[in-house]
């Protein structure tokens, strides 16, 4: 096994490219210097053990066959090419055992966000046509961006999405990735604890059927989210491989599945407008018999305006869906990790997995925003469950909902925390072995100072808010597009090339929406309200 950091010139020296028709004289380190794009890079095993040699482009590694010194002939390296033309290259070590099904559960559980709670919200803002139009053409640029992404590792030979910022920008492009990768996930963890602080001691109140929170310990968000954040969160973050979260990631799917459920089938249960609002306009019965006659074809008529669907909608809030809808496939810090652990990999095989994830959560997305907005329409509020709650506080099966979403946001935690403390690994410490005690302790680390946030500055989800409209579009838009740009060869597709100005256009519609969202949250600072809600 050949060891070296990815800008050693002595390794790159001993080690010999091999490109077709050309034979490269051993120790020529300048020379392999000068066509890096010759050569491919070994990558790591999952969370920091790396193996960074040179492969050649057109010759394949096959199986414990290893690279030779430069004394190798050019006719022994054309036999060893025709031994094996059907075998791809190692990219790591590591061999994947994760299976195609689990793959999916990681992916689709990486995708769903708590931000499946507001799209109701979206759709009253929208519209029926509009919202289907957004989130339609989200997820068609959601599954492009990973098809860059895919295409972009596989011609370097990579599967971390901090070395492609390498490998195309050096390593301002590796600290740029590494770091929006950090504060986007740091983000997305500290606002699923966040949900479970606020929301859980309302749950434990509703069990215990109490009409006001009492002041003991177990109604205490503070001390429920750090107990969550021991018992569950922390012994699936020790996981040493993602795959292995592929059952705890089926279950909170299996939760949400649960959700979207209960919200279709409320939808033929709640009344239409809610009872208090007909009180409100029937509620005097000594008028005279012409006037309840009266009165009686008013609600009528405010009930038939009012609980109809609208299909296309545009107000001073529909601008604020679209950046919230944008993000609501966020999911490319998790794909190359999750590629890394597959079993039998290759790209086809994770466009697929990336494919199939991304149509589950398309159609969940869709129904849950469709029957809640059926529901209550233009009543819904931001929160879908609160809504419900008006309708009636101790239903037991929205309280036994409110409890299945809490549980698939706490079991989202742990698949987030994956690429961010890989992230810290490829910059604090690349060229080392995998250790337990540094895997440990980055995730008990970043556990702790996410509770401390959540617990002593919960306003900093609003600083989170510029995070995310920053670093999001960065990681869906603008990253995968332009490592693709750099890395691609100019010999396969020049720059004027289709697919190179497609992913500049790509690039360009990520500036778009990073622009909108800051917009939006500045305007809402200034003006004082907060009408922006956040990807997750």
């Amino acid at each position: 096994e050949l060891r070296s950091s990815t800008d050693s010139t002595s390794q790159m020296g001993k080690l010999r490219p091999h490109s077709v028709g050309a034979c490269v004289p051993g120790g020529g380190g300048s020379r392999a210097m000068e066509a890096p794009l010759q050569t491919e890079m070994v990558e790591l095993v999952p969370n920091g053990k790396h193996l960074e040699g040179l492969l050649p482009v057109t010759a394949p590694m096959a199986g414990n066959q290893r690279v030779e010194g430069p004394g190798r002939s050019c006719v022994e390296g054309e036999g060893f090419l025709q031994k094996s033309p059907s075998k791809e290259p190692h990219f790591t070590d590591f061999e994947g055992k994760t299976s195609f099904g689990m793959s999916v559960f990681n992916l689709s559980n990486a995708i769903m966000g708590s931000g499946i709670l507001g799209l109701a919200y979206a759709m009253a803002n929208t519209g029926i046509i509009l919202f289907l139009f957004l989130l339609t053409a989200v997820a068609l640029l959601s599954s492009y961006s990973i098809h860059l992404l895919l295409k972009s590792s596989g011609i370097v030979g990579i599967r971390a999405y901090e070395q492609l910022g390498y490998r195309a920008f050096g390593t301002p492009g590796k600290l740029a990735a590494a770091l929006a990768i950090t504060l986007q996930n740091i983000g997305a963890m500290s606002s699923y604890l966040y949900i479970i602080k606020s929301e859980l001691p309302l749950v434990i109140q509703t069990f215990l059927n109490l009409e006001e929170q009492t002041s003991d310990w177990y109604m205490n968000g503070n001390y429920l989210v750090i107990l969550v954040s021991v018992i569950v969160i922390l012994p699936l973050a020790l996981m040493r491989q993602l795959g292995y979260l592929g059952y705890s990631s089926g279950f909170s799917l299996s939760c949400m599945v649960f959700f979207l459920i209960a919200v279709i089938y409320k939808k033929f249960h709640v009344p239409c407008p809610l009872a208090p609002s007909l009180a409100n306009i029937t509620g005097n019965f000594s008028l005279m018999e012409v006037v309840k006659e009266q009165a009686q074809l008013q609600v009528e008529t405010e009930v038939t305006a009012f609980c109809t669907p609208n299909y296309f909608t545009l107000n001073t809030q529909t601008a604020y869906t679209i950046p919230i809808m944008a993000f609501a496939f966020v999911c490319h810090p998790e794909v190359l990790p999750i590629y890394t652990e597959l079993k039998d990999p290759s790209k086809r095989k994770m466009q697929h997995i990336s494919n199939l994830s991304i149509a589950v959560m398309y159609v969940m997305y869709f129904l849950a925003a469709l029957f809640g907005y059926l529901t209550f329409y233009d009543g819904v509020e931001s929160e879908l469950l609160h809504t419900y709650s008006k309708v009636d506080p101790f239903d037991v099966l929205i309280l036994c909902v409110r409890v299945a979403v809490l549980t698939a946001v706490t079991l989202t935690v742990p698949i987030v925390l994956f690429p961010v403390r890989r992230a810290l690994q490829q910059m604090l410490f690349q060229d080392q072995e995998f250790s337990w005690l540094r895997h440990v302790l980055i995730a008990i680390s970043l556990l702790t100072c996410i509770n401390l946030l959540v617990i002593f500055a919960p306003n900093i989800l609003g600083i989170f808010g510029v995070i995310g409209a920053t670093s999001a579009p960065c990681l869906i838009f603008i990253f995968p597009a332009i490592f693709y740009f750099r890395i691609m060869p100019i010999e396969k597709e020049p720059a004027k090339s289709t697919p190179k100005i497609l992913a500049l256009c790509f690039a360009a519609v990520g500036l778009l929406l990073m622009t909108m969202s800051l917009s939006f949250i500045i305007i809402d600072w200034v003006s004082g309200t907060s009408q922006h809600g956040g990807s997750h």
